[in-house]
């Protein structure tokens, strides 16, 4: 009797054990025959690249694009602005040690500062002078004070041209990223409601390759940002160096217009009469 019940009492605790552990082997089984995914692939930037969505690649080229354009922008306008600013510094020196505006055209033809708005500036006056000998000083000076302003304005526009597209860049790109990635993990979603599973392995490599184009939003945003800040301020102190060369160009007219107001003020000298006889 003891014998038989111990060996009954065992039997019920196997039977019990069974449908216990039944539910979890039924999970675990399909690992066995290979259904749980495989170890995750290689998830170098290249690798995520190609295997990414085709709209998030096209998200990821024109954010590359992007950021070679700014890098472009960069190199090409910081030569500019670096050549244009010494040139405007010299020719501003020039000026302010001349006597005339004689003096400072013929100088400033002859070097290196030739071509320039500053040039420009020096080439308008002389103009202006010719073109209104007869007439009186104020309004040369206020016809040359608006022509002067005109070149300041055409100059200060021509060097910011192109600065504009870094600003867009630096404004729009971490959107254009984040539509990638949103893109992207939708599209991870998707496989993940097909493959019937939410195991990491499944979902990490589409989620990575949706990341990867805010990274590279992030990449092309920022240096644009901050490019266009250092080129705003450098613009701005080319613009000062050019309202300083307007001022003193018109400091050389009043004083040469001042200086021939006084030669034709002078009364010419009188002939001494001989005595007759």
């Amino acid at each position: 009797m003891k014998r038989s019940k111990t060996a009954s009492v065992l039997g019920f605790a196997i039977a019990v054990g069974s449908v216990l552990t039944a539910p979890a082997f039924a999970q675990q089984a399909p690992d066995a025959v290979g259904v749980l995914p495989t170890l995750p692939r290689d998830l170098s930037p290249w690798s995520m690249f190609v295997n990414a969505d085709h709209v998030v690649q096209a998200v990821m080229i024109g954010l590359a694009f992007a950021s070679l354009v700014t890098w472009t922008i960069w190199l090409a306008k910081g030569l500019e602005l670096l050549g244009a600013k010494r040139k405007a510094w010299i020719a501003n020196h020039i000026l302010t040690e001349s006597d005339t505006l004689q003096d400072a055209a013929r100088v400033i033809a002859k070097g290196w500062t030739r071509s320039g708005p500053v040039a420009d500036l020096v080439q308008a006056a002389v103009q202006e002078l010719e073109r209104s000998a007869q007439l009186s000083p104020e309004g040369i000076k206020e016809r040359l004070a608006v022509e002067l302003s005109r070149i300041e304005v055409r100059a200060g526009r021509r060097m910011a041209r192109g600065t504009g597209l870094l600003a867009t860049i630096g404004a729009t790109a971490p959107f254009v990223g984040l539509f990638g990635t949103v893109w992207g993990i939708m599209n991870s979603f998707i496989g993940i409601s097909k493959a019937h599973t939410t195991n990491l392995a499944v979902v990490a490599p589409g989620i990575a390759e949706a990341l990867l184009a805010t990274a590279i939003g992030l990449v092309a945003a920022i240096p644009a940002v901050i490019i266009y800040n250092i080129f705003s301020r450098a613009i701005g102190g080319y613009r000062a160096l050019l309202a300083d060369a307007s001022g003193t160009v018109l400091q050389l007219v009043s004083r040469d217009l001042e200086r021939q107001g006084r030669t034709a003020a002078e009364p010419a000298p009188r002939a001494r009469m001989r005595p007759v006889g």
